[in-house]
């Protein structure tokens, strides 16, 4: 019959069969668009930056106006400013970012070389703070107003307010320099001494890695934590966990198996948005380090200004953005089948 129970199920199985391609269609063309306004921003915002790129490249030497006329010509900097954009584009969406003032190289090729760094350094650090930050909110929120919520609050309202430079600068004065009796026990800076290989060389790399690291994870698990224990405590007056609980399931499963994943939204969100920063890395921790990576690089590049590089990187950690937040986007109907309907 038309109105039995299963024609119904049927029917509401189909509407969400058929509503979520157009979910994703739409947050398709949204990343879309997204990624064009991306490009229209990165080409019109760095030409506002005060100084001679041209000028810059020549080092302060003496050069004459016909020099530099070559030099423009040569960059395509004597085009005008819409033929300029247009070829830009073109460029971009072919792959091609143009080459460097500068280095005198491919921007794609100077990405390529310095994202290995970044994406190790992090990488690990996104992985450590995620897990930390999700499983301290957790216990937080669950067992909010004791001794342990307001000391892990505190210390995750004071780490999140720090600016991560200042904290970076703060560690290498007390672990790399010495403070007192605390003696100096780790690099300064770098990636690697340069004078190790096989096991030796790996063990270097992370003794260099261990201040960065603990920098960029001090304030990622503040934020975490902060976030998964709001969600969570939003969720904790909810009427299912009363249900759940009359069920007979014990504590530990109604948060495990009920409250958790109810409240995971949020936090998936920012999840994916720290994981899009792997690919961006953190400019100030990579420049108060002198780690080897994007950020550094974009540093480097910015001093200049050494357009096509900005504007590269500056495509790279929006684009980077764009995919994460497409993917928790289209990850949010399998936690939550209303969000696809």
């Amino acid at each position: 019959m038309p109105g039995a129970p299963e024609a119904r199920a049927d029917r509401r199985g189909g509407a969400t069969a058929s509503a979520y391609p157009a979910y994703v269609a739409g947050k398709l063309a949204g990343a879309v668009v997204s990624l064009f306004a991306v490009l229209v921003t990165s080409f019109f915002l760095f030409r506002i930056i005060p100084g001679d790129p041209v000028k810059a490249m020549t080092h302060g030497m003496p050069t004459s106006a016909e020099q530099l006329a070559t030099l423009r010509r040569q960059f395509g900097l004597d085009l005008p400013m819409w033929r300029q954009f247009t070829d830009y584009c073109a460029g971009a969406l072919t792959g091609d970012l143009g080459m460097s003032y500068q280095f005198r190289a491919p921007v794609g090729e100077l990405i390529a070389q310095k994202l290995p760094a970044t994406l190790l350094l992090t990488g690990v650090a996104v992985v450590i703070y995620s897990a930390l930050g999700l499983w301290l909110g957790t216990r937080s929120a669950w067992r909010h107003g004791g001794t342990g919520d307001r000391l892990h609050t505190g210390v995750a309202l004071t780490l999140w307010s720090v600016p991560s430079f200042w904290l970076g600068l703060l560690l290498i004065i007390t672990f790399s320099v010495g403070v007192g009796p605390i003696p100096g026990m780790f690099p300064t800076g770098g990636m690697e001494s340069g004078d190790e290989t096989g096991v030796s060389y790996v063990l270097d790399v992370a003794h260099h890695m261990v201040l960065p690291v603990l920098t960029l994870v001090a304030v990622g698990y503040a934020q975490t934590l902060l976030v998964m224990r709001s969600s969570l405590l939003d969720e904790m007056g909810s009427d299912y966990l009363t249900t759940a609980r009359a069920k007979g399931l014990r504590d530990d499963a109604v948060r495990r198996r009920h409250a958790v994943p109810n409240a995971l939204l949020p936090t998936v969100t920012m999840v994916f948005i720290n994981l899009g920063h792997v690919a961006a890395g953190s400019i100030l921790v990579e420049t108060v380090f002198s780690w080897p990576g994007l950020g550094g690089l974009f540093y480097q590049a910015l001093s200049v200004p050494d357009l096509p590089l900005v504007q590269g990187l500056f495509v790279v950690f929006a684009g980077a953005m764009i995919l994460m937040n497409l993917l928790a986007d289209l990850l949010y109907p399998m936690l939550d089948p209303r969000v696809g309907r």
